[in-house]
């Protein structure tokens, strides 16, 4: 059995970014990871309708750039800009730095793997069945232009009185290879029997990989190279042997 890693972290430096940027030395290291994750809790606390996939920290000093990634930026923005005027103002007195917040928008909700997870753990809150709101999840994702993803739910489905594990996939999802554009994501349902875990793994691209038609136009590349270089070779041969002929007539003549 495969030891099971987490599919972002263990491509970073690779194809993926950490999601806090930052150097300190080692005794406020702590502190400063609290503060990440305090910042993280409170924005998806206070923007829990918003849609929010993940949030980027960057640090420089006294300043403090924050970066949401949201199906819904107009929910986090708000009238003219009100809530995420409160945001900033509460962070920069939480954190006592100068912050910065940008807001971007994630165009197709359906290839990211923590929107996914989400939607599905916010249907089994309203009491849908777990298969229709995994298969629905899934056939969306795939019309949406993904390679694959899969799809695993645990807890007591249904309302059974054991707990248990299941997982559907739909095309492939290569976890070990790192190349693949995979992205994970985790939510829970909050349900009246319990807690129900989802977890999510989209399989978007192939990075590094060339196309069928890419490979074609490197081979007729090769062969229009191989051809040049056998006309060049046979034209040095057709000269080498035109002089030679010369040689040998001025030696008949003399």
């Amino acid at each position: 059995m495969g030891q099971k890693i987490n599919p972002n972290s263990v491509r970073l430096g690779y194809i993926k970014n950490w999601q806090s940027r930052w150097v300190a030395d080692f005794k406020s290291m702590p502190q400063l990871i609290r503060e990440d994750y305090d910042i993280r809790d409170i924005i998806k606390e206070r923007f829990i309708q918003a849609a929010v996939s993940s949030v980027a920290i960057e640090r420089l000093g006294n300043y403090l750039k924050i970066t949401i990634n949201t199906a819904r930026p107009g929910i986090v923005i708000g009238r003219k800009g009100q809530d995420i005027e409160t945001l900033r103002s509460d962070l920069e007195k939480m954190t006592g730095k100068k912050v910065y917040i940008n807001v971007f928008e994630i165009k197709v909700p359906e290839l990211d793997a923590t929107l996914v997870a989400q939607a599905i753990a916010f249907q089994l809150e309203k009491r849908v069945s777990y298969k229709k709101a995994c298969k629905k999840a899934m056939e969306k994702t795939i019309a949406s232009g993904a390679l694959g993803i899969k799809v695993m739910v645990s807890g007591r489905l249904g309302g059974a009185e054991i707990a248990r594990r299941e997982w559907y996939r739909k095309g492939r999802v290569p976890l070990q290879t790192f190349s693949a554009d995979v992205d994970y994501g985790f939510a829970e349902a909050n349900t009246v029997m319990g807690k129900i875990g989802v977890k999510v793994w989209i399989f978007k691209k192939l990075f590094f990989a060339k196309t069928p038609r890419e490979l074609q136009e490197e081979l007729k590349k090769l062969r229009l190279e191989e051809e040049k270089n056998n006309m060049v070779i046979g034209e040095n041969i057709a000269k080498g042997e035109n002089e030679e002929g010369n040689k040998g007539d001025q030696n008949v003549d003399a």
